[in-house]
């Protein structure tokens, strides 16, 4: 699995990667967490809203920071 956290690194970014990081641990699986920065590679998701959240290259989220429970729900389906 690879989870990449969309944004330029502000705040919101940095706390949508913090509570994916504590999902992941909370229902014990591993995956490559990646933060992509560069605006013309949030812009090739189609993503005009940051942090978004995207999942095996799926956008899952964007323009919120989702609590860990939330992420939680997303990575069981």
């Amino acid at each position: 699995m690879v989870i990449k956290i969309l944004g330029t690194g502000c705040k919101k970014c940095v706390q949508l990667g913090e509570n994916t990081e504590a999902a992941l641990k909370e229902v014990g699986r591993n995956a490559e967490v990646i933060k992509v920065t560069e605006i013309p590679d949030i812009m090739a998701y189609g993503v005009m809203s940051t942090p978004a959240l995207v999942i095996d290259e799926k956008v899952v989220s964007t323009g919120k920071v989702l609590k860990p429970k939330d992420i939680v729900k997303i990575l069981e389906k």
